[in-house]
């Protein structure tokens, strides 16, 4: 809607220009990061949920004023660690729906704050890269089947190791 051309190098810069006064007056934890933009609170208590709730109320004022508009389809709340009371929070006059995992910067986190599913999901691509790998190649010699299993496995192994 800006009209700068996807794939530009100038295009991110000046949209982090535009949003730069997204969070003024935000009591709770506003991240940005590219386009992604996440609210985070504490609301076991009914201050702390009052807080998130006006500061919901601000940003879609923010974004009626900038004629901008948060993509209904990507927000979601995710509830962290047992117990929780689990509050509904709207933006603007539609609610925002709970979500048990979310992905986060390719790293799938549920509300325990646990990444066996994130793991998994690596075994898995790493099991199917090596099966494509055993299809397509003949000859079995270590000095030729080892760069083929490290150089596209590791990755994402040790990327679910780290996690």
């Amino acid at each position: 809607m800006s009209g700068v051309p996807q794939g530009s190098v100038l295009g991110p810069v000046l949209f982090n220009i535009f949003v730069s006064d997204i969070d003024s007056g935000i009591q709770c934890v506003l991240s940005k990061f590219a386009k992604d933009t996440k609210l985070c609170g504490m609301a076991n208590m009914l201050d702390g949920r009052d807080a998130i709730q006006r500061d919901l109320d601000r940003l879609e004022r923010w974004t009626r004023s900038y004629l901008m508009k948060f993509n209904q389809a990507k927000y979601k709340v995710l509830h962290l660690v047992w117990g929780n009371p689990k509050h509904k929070s709207r933006l603007g006059g539609e609610w925002i729906e709970s979500s048990p995992e979310e992905k986060d910067l390719v790293v799938m986190a549920n509300g325990n704050l646990k990444m066996s599913r994130q793991c998994t999901l690596a075994a898995q691509k790493t099991n199917r890269i090596l099966g494509c790998i055993k299809r397509s190649v003949a000859s079995r010699s270590r000095e030729g089947i080892l760069p083929l299993y490290s150089a596209p496995m590791r990755p994402h192994l040790e990327y679910c190791v780290w996690l």
